[in-house]
């Protein structure tokens, strides 16, 4: 049983759709059983399952948690650097969209850039999925404070009542 499901974790032979599907077809063997154990392991590969086959092949090569390391080591090098901390920070967490991709484009460039190389990305926008990270972790912040967390609520109960109705 928890050998099935680890070979459809092992990157192989097989497509990831391949595997993403079998992984599927266990999912609903496990939650058609009797047994509260499959149907436990069913709920957690349930939740797993949507981030679980993503990237196709870019990320296959990362199998462990010491290869995630490996991967993450030029951005997280570049911030102790930058601060001179041994932990990197939440720069990477906030930023990770554009930053990782700006820290690896010296992988692909084969010299320095030039205006002609950053041109065509002079209109280019922060993702949403960034500035809505950003703009959590204010709120956060501001949630943790005793001083700022008045003024957060009320801000809160202002944007809400202000919402249209649906």
């Amino acid at each position: 049983m928890i050998a099935e499901v680890a070979a459809t974790l092992e990157p192989g032979t097989e497509d990831i759709t391949e595997r993403e599907e079998k992984f599927e077809a266990l999912i609903d063997r496990f939650e058609a059983t009797e047994d509260p154990i499959r149907h436990g392991m069913a709920t957690v590969m349930l939740s797993f399952l949507a981030g679980l086959f993503v990237g196709e092949e870019e990320y296959e090569a990362i199998r462990d948690n010491l290869d995630l390391e490996r991967w993450f080591r030029l951005p997280k090098s570049h911030e102790r650097r930058i601060h001179g901390h041994r932990h990197a920070g939440i720069r990477l967490v906030l930023e990770g969209p554009t930053l990782v991709p700006a820290l690896d484009a010296h992988a692909t460039h084969p010299g320095p850039f030039t205006v002609e190389d950053l041109l065509p990305y002079r209109t280019a926008r922060e993702p949403r999925c960034q500035t809505e990270a950003r703009d959590r972790r204010a709120i956060m912040r501001k949630a943790r404070s005793k001083r700022k967390r008045p003024l957060l609520l009320a801000e809160l109960e202002r944007r809400y009542r202000e919402m249209p109705e649906s």
